[in-house]
């Protein structure tokens, strides 16, 4: 059973990587892997080293913590949100981010507030 770290960590990673339009064998190839290990990796099946999450963060142009955001204690603390807790690891939810931000601005901004409208109406 993968621990829920190592699978939280691979789901920011795919996220990560799929965001930006980059392919596993191009993650792969500029971490020096082979795809089938970032396939792991995204999985939660193979636990990332430090190391090697420093060189994936670098070749996806975030910083390490990006990782763990999200992470949430089991203290019960984390508040709880309408949004579900892996929205972006959902290809559909991926593919409107990536839609949305090919969207001229002007275009944007009144789409977004069209959909600030209609989620206060709902």
């Amino acid at each position: 059973m993968a621990h829920p770290v190592d699978v939280h960590v691979g789901k920011r990673i795919r996220h990560r990587r799929w965001l930006i339009g980059m392919t596993q064998q191009q993650l792969a190839e500029l971490v020096g892997i082979k795809f089938q290990q970032i396939q792991k990796y995204e999985t939660g099946a193979n636990r990332v080293s430090a190391s090697r999450l420093w060189d994936i963060s670098d070749a996806l142009g975030v910083p390490v913590s990006f990782f763990f955001e999200g992470l949430q204690e089991d203290d019960g603390a984390a508040e709880k949100s309408q949004v579900p807790d892996d929205l972006m690891g959902d290809k559909e939810a991926l593919d409107l981010v990536r839609s949305y931000y090919a969207i001229p601005e002007n275009q944007r901004r009144r789409l977004f507030e069209l959909a600030r409208v209609l989620s206060d109406v709902a």
